[in-house]
């Protein structure tokens, strides 16, 4: 320690903070408020967009099973097991359809959400609209230049739309695919 003569000026300036001192200490306080809130936010967006890719895919698992649900009915009625599922081709706008719908109606309606939970393009008066479209393709299988009798394959893509954030920058809508082949075994 330092003596200038007077020692009652060193014992003054123990006592308190200097105003260099508060506003260095304030400067690192909004630092880390901002750095926790930052990272919070973040944090945040993501968990919407990982929950926007969970539903998603239960959504597009859901296309296949309900085409598999109008092949399976096909040949409960006795009609042909490929039955209204042409005209769903991937060079085609694609279809959509869900459990209230027994067909495959043109693709580009939105999802809502009924009294039940259920997913459905009913636009009735008790759904909760979404921002989820669900656009099913159907294919035939093609082997040595011939389409194959007895398999399609579909593909069911669900497309959501997203806020711009950091990981989407640009606000570009979401989407997600499951495939699987279907087969006349019955």
């Amino acid at each position: 320690m330092f003596m200038f003569g007077n020692q009652d000026l060193c014992k003054r300036n123990k006592k308190g903070f200097t105003l260099i001192e508060v506003i260095i200490a304030l400067l690192v306080l909004t630092v880390a408020i901002f750095g926790v809130y930052g990272a919070f936010s973040s944090m945040v967006v993501a968990t919407n967009q990982t929950t926007d890719r969970f539903v998603a895919a239960y959504l597009a698992q859901e296309g296949i099973e309900l085409v598999r649900n109008l092949r399976d009915q096909n040949w409960i009625l006795d009609r042909e097991w490929n039955y209204e599922l042409e005209g769903c081709e991937s060079d085609s706008q694609g279809c959509q359809t869900d459990y209230e719908n027994k067909i495959l109606d043109a693709y580009g309606s939105y999802l809502n959400i009924d009294s039940r939970g259920f997913y459905v393009y009913d636009p009735g008066a008790a759904v909760t609209p979404t921002k989820i479209k669900r656009k099913i393709n159907i294919d035939p299988i093609i082997r040595n230049g011939e389409s194959l009798p007895y398999a399609i394959k579909v593909t069911a893509t669900v497309f959501w739309d997203q806020k711009k954030s950091f990981a989407n920058p640009e606000g570009k809508q979401g989407s997600i695919t499951a495939e699987d082949y279907l087969y006349n075994w019955y």
